[in-house]
């Protein structure tokens, strides 16, 4: 009766790698960077072979994040339109609901002197519940503005611009507005957007005349249509056109300081302003 022979074990050879993070699974896959024994599950293709996801987590840490010619973080997506039109719509229909919501949250001067500083933001998402062509309009040019200007100076300084140019609207409404009336609209902010990308547009060598003939138009009709707020339009058009001035031309080396502080001094004076304005009203 045979026996099967002992296999012999050859003390010269070499064992076969395992991947560094699965040890149980064989592979001669070795990746570029580290050199270690990766499996298909922890390879990642490069241009001249493959990568361990360690070492591709590690590249991409040390990468710099890509910017816009203005500083910002490159935009896909406008995000922040996105927010600002789902606002503005939500407070529309919640005034469709609602009739007194927006003599609630639209700017009244003497509301705002004794208090409610609030009024000065909210006014600039409520709009005339008996006229549909005031959101209409406003949304439109949102639409049609926002996500370029977002994409060119990024969700943060988009943000500021088109805050502040509002919140310019309604500073200069409350400065100089009678003590009655009641104002809403995001109109000083769209007029922001307006100034802010002819400034921009011209800087990027843009054909800006069109957006040069609008403003015109918009202007023109402030002035002759009753019931609009020429304030909310020119303080909305006057920040708007200075904000993007700075963010446009500030020298490259000092450009987020420069944009920083825009945007801080700015909102210093607007609350200066508004201080005085409510001492004087009290």
């Amino acid at each position: 009766m045979s026996t099967p022979p002992t296999p012999q074990h050859d003390a010269g050879a070499q064992p076969v790698p395992t991947c560094y993070r699965h040890p149980d699974r064989e592979t001669y896959v070795r990746c570029v960077r580290c050199d270690r024994s990766v499996c298909p599950d922890c390879m990642r293709e490069a241009s001249v072979g493959f990568q361990c996801v360690d070492c591709v987590r590690e590249g991409n840490r040390g990468m710099r994040e890509a910017r816009s010619v203005y500083g910002g973080r490159t935009v896909a997506t406008p995000y922040v339109v996105y927010v600002l039109l789902g606002l503005n719509l939500a407070m529309y229909v919640g005034e469709l609901a609602n009739g007194a919501l927006a003599f609630a949250l639209g700017l009244i001067p003497q509301g705002v002197a004794e208090g409610g500083w609030y009024r000065l933001i909210s006014s600039m998402f409520v709009h005339d519940p008996r006229s549909f062509l005031h959101i209409l309009f406003n949304m439109w040019a949102l639409w049609v503005l926002g996500p370029q200007l977002e994409r060119l100076l990024g969700h943060g300084r988009f943000t500021a611009l088109y805050m502040l140019s509002g919140l310019g609207g309604s500073v200069l409404t409350y400065l100089l507005a009678p003590l009655g009336t009641v104002t809403f609209g995001a109109s000083g902010a769209i007029f922001g957007l307006f100034a802010g990308l002819f400034v921009i547009g011209r800087k990027q060598g843009y054909n800006v005349r069109m957006i040069g003939f609008l403003v015109v138009l918009n202007l023109v009709l402030t002035f002759v249509v009753p019931g609009i707020s020429w304030t909310g339009h020119i303080g909305g058009l006057i920040t708007g056109g200075l904000l993007a001035l700075g963010y446009a031309y500030a020298p490259r080396d000092r450009q987020r300081a420069v944009h920083l502080g825009m945007t801080a001094v700015t909102l210093a004076i607007f609350v200066g302003l508004v201080l005085l304005r409510s001492t004087a009203l009290l």
